[in-house]
């Protein structure tokens, strides 16, 4: 047997056993080629929303549709062989109805071959998760900072700055881990919250922007490899591709125009006629 034929794929309750033991790595993924080059390096690669603002130009996350998912979530499975992939669902896929969230993310599955969704939302969507877990579907959390609901909160700003304001978010981690989430993203809150949510938690949590105590960590792949210009605080550049991909255009368009490139090399001759 080959080794290739021996992978296999990390699963939703392989993640959750790691509570407590060595950080889950984490990064989004939108397309077959990142994701080849990402699958052995990291646990559970994220069919992020965020592909609205990455990869088309939107302002925020809102006007992604199921189909946009469905699409880059097929490229990413496809691409990869042992990380967990998992799909964000988007916003107006699963709110309505917990039925409606499961015609939904059963989709999702089905049509990408993904492992888990995940969805935003504490308390209120405690239900809509436990009804899915209950019927097979694996989810993962999501509170804190919630790109999707950046109209009521008026932005995208850190949440429990202010020790007073810890308590309903502590209420959504409470709730989404009784409801039997896997794993529970948590974005853009102060660090001591992050440390707390992790303590109080059964699942494993992941951070971005929160606490380097999280179980894991999360980072959109384009901002950690500095292809996006403005990326926010809590963001380290680990690379600088930006950079490196307008010097190779630049290379390109130089040689194009004085005319070196194509040269002979780059080029098929013609074939030679045998003599008679």
């Amino acid at each position: 047997m080959s080794v290739q034929a021996t992978i296999r794929r990390i699963t939703a309750p392989e993640i959750r056993a790691r509570k407590g033991g060595e950080p889950i790595v984490t990064l989004t993924a939108y397309h077959a080629h990142t994701a080849s080059v990402a699958d052995d390096l990291v646990e559970l690669l994220l069919v992020g929303d965020s592909l609205g603002m990455v990869m088309h130009g939107l302002e925020t996350t809102v006007p992604v549709t199921l189909e946009m998912m469905i699409l880059q979530g097929q490229a990413v499975v496809r691409g990869s062989k042992r990380a967990l992939v998992v799909v964000d669902m988007p916003f107006g896929s699963y709110e309505a109805s917990p039925a409606e969230a499961f015609k939904s993310c059963t989709r999702v599955l089905k049509e990408t071959g993904a492992g888990a969704v995940k969805l935003e939302g504490g308390v209120r969507m405690a239900e809509t998760i436990r009804f899915l877990t209950d019927r097979g579907v694996p989810v993962m959390a999501h509170i804190g900072l919630t790109p999707q609901s950046v109209l009521t909160l008026g932005g995208f700003k850190a949440q429990g700055r202010d020790e007073k304001d810890w308590e309903p978010i502590l209420a959504d981690a409470r709730a989404v881990d009784e409801a039997g989430a896997f794993s529970i993203v948590v974005e853009g809150v102060a660090e001591p919250l992050g440390k707390k949510i992790t303590e109080i938690t059964k699942a494993p949590t992941i951070g971005i922007g929160a606490s380097a105590a999280c179980d894991g960590q999360i980072l959109v792949m384009e901002d950690m490899l500095g292809l996006t210009e403005r990326v926010p605080k809590f963001v380290k550049k680990y690379g600088s591709l930006r950079d490196h991909i307008r010097g190779a255009i630049e290379g390109y368009a130089s040689e194009v125009r004085a005319r070196s490139f194509p040269a002979p090399e780059h080029t098929y001759a013609m074939k030679k006629i045998a003599a008679e």
